[in-house]
């Protein structure tokens, strides 16, 4: 027996290529409900086949937050659990019954499990805890892009890492929009210390690297920018702005500084390792790369990068070792790559090489 009422809330724009599958995933709530903000292609009339609750308005000019509320306008006020998720999201089946078996009426929002990507072989990649699952009232959305829910004063939170939200993006669709709005999310909130560091990577994203590093420099000096790893993040990206500029000094010595900020990531030791092994500094990548390997488990948090968890760290330090003549422990990590990546020839072709320096 059902003990809540509980409603899927979207926002679409010609999508169609993705409604089937993400109904299907969605179909466990009682009711699903969707604001197209102008599909040109036939979402709408898909989502009516499928017995979606469908609405079409124009947002002019366009955010994130305000076509947000109004999708979640649409569901009714007597809902006890509202899940808002995106057409290209799929929950892994079951979604719903964990869910009711962790609320009550003291709760609200869960946070769960979101796979953001995924390697070639479909295994995660990039995974963190995501909260889009709240009560129904009291919450709204803020921010014209990377939208959050506000929070309610006293908010009880909870996280079920057995609920899990998979994501598989477009990725022929334009993320223009992205800049600009990012640049007004600033400008109305010049103390929001997530959004500045969002803009700052995103003017990296746009080889834009001097307005990157103002940007980033920006965000670590906000009294809020407080949390370690986002910190960590901005000061990664500074470095690799630096290294596109052929300033590799800056680069380095950022590299260090984000290690020291937050010395249980990966991702750091890494990069840094990288930038001494492309500089025949391979002493030092080796000691960088055995410190990171020391780091057994990943957090579950936005700032993980697939590269220091699958084969291209295994790869690295197994051109570091081999330049060190470290043979033996060269080839068990280019295996390890090699393993985690089976059909990289160039993996392939290293291995080959190791294997015949180390009988020789």
């Amino acid at each position: 027996m059902k003990k809540y009422k509980v409603c899927v809330y979207a926002i679409c724009k010609n999508e169609s290529k993705f409604i089937e599958r993400w109904v299907e995933s969605m179909k466990e709530a009682d009711a699903i409900y969707v604001l197209d903000t102008g599909s040109s292609d036939n979402s709408l009339e898909k989502f009516k086949e499928l017995g979606v609750n469908v609405k079409q308005e124009i947002i002019k000019p366009w955010r994130f937050d305000v076509a947000r509320n109004k999708s979640l306008e649409l569901v009714p006020k007597d809902t006890d659990i509202c899940v808002c998720t995106d057409l290209d999201e799929v929950f892994v089946p079951g979604w719903r019954a964990k869910l009711e078996s962790i609320w009550n009426k003291n709760i609200d929002k869960v946070k769960y499990n979101y796979n953001w990507s995924f390697d070639e072989y479909g295994n995660p990649a990039t995974t963190f805890f995501i909260g889009k699952i709240h009560r129904r009232n009291g919450y709204y959305w803020h921010h014209p892009v990377h939208e959050v829910l506000n929070s309610l004063p006293g908010e009880v939170e909870i996280i079920e890492p057995n609920i899990t939200l998979n994501h598989y993006p477009d990725n022929e669709k334009s993320r223009s929009s992205y800049l600009p709005l990012l640049e007004l999310s600033v400008e109305e909130n010049p103390d929001d210390d997530r959004n500045m560091h969002y803009l700052g990577r995103e003017y990296m994203f746009y080889k834009e690297y001097e307005k990157s590093i103002t940007t980033l420099l920006k965000h670590l000096s906000l009294p809020s920018a407080k949390w370690d790893a986002e910190r960590c993040a901005s000061m990664r990206f500074i470095a690799r702005c630096y290294l596109n500029l052929n300033r590799t000094k800056e680069a380095e010595m950022w590299f260090k500084e984000a290690i020291k900020e937050a010395s249980y990531l990966r991702e750091s030791y890494v990069e840094l390792a990288q930038l001494y092994c492309d500089n025949k500094r391979y002493q030092e990548a080796y000691e960088l790369l055995t410190q990171a390997f020391l780091i057994k488990e990943k957090p579950p948090i936005y700032i993980n990068e697939a590269f220091a968890w699958n084969d291209y760290i295994h790869e690295l330090m197994g051109i570091v070792c081999y330049n060190l003549k470290l043979y033996p422990e060269s080839l068990k990590h280019m295996q390890l790559a090699l393993e985690l990546n089976p059909n990289c020839e160039r993996i392939k072709d290293n291995f080959n090489l190791i294997s015949k320096t180390l009988n020789n």
